[in-house]
C-alpha cells in the first residue's frame, strides 16, 4: 500500500485513519481489540484518539479510548506498527480543558500512561484556545518534541486565520509548527474546509486528516428517512442536518457510483476524500470487524473524472 507524507513531519501513513472515538462508547474493549487487529492486519497504521474520548458518556471521565488502545498495545506489542495520534484541549469529565502550557504538559503525561507508551507520533490541539497565547501553547509542544515524548504536532478545529497565525508564530519564535489539520470534512460538509482552510493547507504543506468523513454515518446510506434515525446512538443528530434535498441528492449520486464499482456507498464517500489533493487520510470509525473490512476497500477504488464530477455536482451548495 502506498503511504502518504503527513505534512512535513517526516511521518508517512496509509490513506485511511481509524477513529478511536467509539472505543469505550459504542463498542467495548474486546470489540475494540478486534477492530484494531483487523485495521493493522489490513495494512493501515494511523490511529486517532483524544484524551477526552469518551467523557460525554454517562459514568465516563475521559481517557476511556486511550486506555483501551493502551491495553491493546500492551497485549499485542504492536506499538511500532501504528502511527499514534491523540489530542488535548477539549473538556474532560472533571471540567479541565484548554491549551495552557502546564495543562498540556500534564495532559500528555496522563495520555502516555493510559496509552502505555513513551511517546505519541502526533499530538494535536483538539480545539483552539483563544484565552491562551499561541506562544505559550506552541512553546509547550516544542518542549515535548525536544523531550522525545511527541514526534509532531497538529491542529484540529482551527479557523484559517488562527491556523495561519499559529504557523507564523512558530516560524517567528523557532518553535515546532503544526504539520497537520484535523477539520470536519466530508462529501456533505465541504464549504468550511474548502473555502479557506484547504488553500492554506496546500500552501503551507500541511497534512489533512479530516473527521466525520462519513458525516456521522449519513453517507453510508443507512439513514434515508426519519424512521431510520433510531438505528444508532448518532441517529438523533442526523435528521435535522442531513435529511434534506441536498442530502438525498448526495445519497443518490453515491448509490449510482457505488453500483458501478459494486461496492458500498461508504467506500465511495471515502474514496472521494482520498482523491482530494489536500487530503492525507480521512478518519473513519468502525464498530465491528465486518464494518471495517468494508471501509478499508476505499483505498483500492479509483474514481473516474466523470464520477468525481457527479459527486461534486450532487454535493454543490
Amino acid at each position: 500500500m502506498t503511504k502518504r507524507p503527513l505534512g512535513r513531519s517526516g511521518i508517512s501513513v496509509a490513506p485511511l485513519a481509524l477513529g478511536g472515538n467509539v472505543f469505550g462508547w459504542t463498542i467495548d474493549e474486546k470489540t475494540s481489540f478486534g477492530v484494531l487487529d483487523s485495521f493493522v492486519h489490513s495494512g493501515y497504521d494511523l490511529v486517532d484518539t483524544a484524551n477526552m474520548y469518551s467523557a460525554w458518556v454517562p459514568g465516563n471521565r475521559g481517557g476511556e479510548s486511550e486506555t483501551i488502545i493502551g491495553n491493546w498495545l500492551s497485549n499485542t506489542g504492536k506499538r511500532e506498527n501504528i502511527v499514534l495520534a491523540t489530542k488535548v484541549g477539549m473538556t474532560m469529565g472533571d471540567g479541565s480543558k484548554g491549551l495552557k502550557r502546564d495543562y498540556i504538559l500534564r495532559s500528555l503525561e496522563d495520555s502516555l500512561k493510559r496509552l502505555r507508551t513513551e511517546y505519541v507520533d502526533l499530538y494535536q490541539s483538539h480545539r483552539d484556545d483563544a484565552d491562551t497565547p499561541l506562544e505559550e501553547t506552541l512553546s509547550a509542544y516544542d518542549t515535548l518534541i525536544k523531550q522525545g515524548k511527541v514526534r509532531a504536532i497538529g491542529a484540529s478545529n482551527y479557523g484559517a486565520d488562527r491556523l495561519r497565525e499559529a504557523l507564523d508564530t512558530s516560524a517567528t519564535h523557532g518553535f515546532a509548527a503544526y504539520v497537520s489539520l484535523q477539520p470536519e470534512y466530508n462529501l456533505y460538509d465541504r464549504r468550511a474546509f474548502e473555502e479557506e482552510l484547504e488553500p492554506l493547507c496546500l500552501e503551507r504543506g500541511l497534512g489533512v486528516i479530516g473527521y466525520y468523513s462519513l458525516a456521522s454515518g449519513f453517507l453510508t446510506g443507512k439513514y434515508r428517512s426519519a424512521a431510520d434515525l433510531g438505528k444508532s446512538a448518532r441517529g438523533a443528530s442526523i435528521g435535522a442536518k442531513y435529511l434534506n434535498d441536498r442530502g438525498f441528492r448526495i445519497l443518490s449520486a453515491l448509490d449510482e457510483v457505488a453500483n458501478a464499482h459494486e461496492t458500498a456507498s461508504s467506500v465511495i464517500a471515502l474514496a472521494w476524500l482520498m482523491q482530494r489533493k489536500s487530503v492525507t487520510a480521512p478518519i473513519a470509525s468502525a464498530t465491528s470487524v465486518e464494518q471495517l473490512a468494508e471501509l478499508v476497500k476505499a483505498a483500492d477504488v479509483e474514481l473516474t473524472a466523470d464520477e468525481v464530477s457527479r459527486l461534486d455536482q450532487a454535493s454543490a451548495v
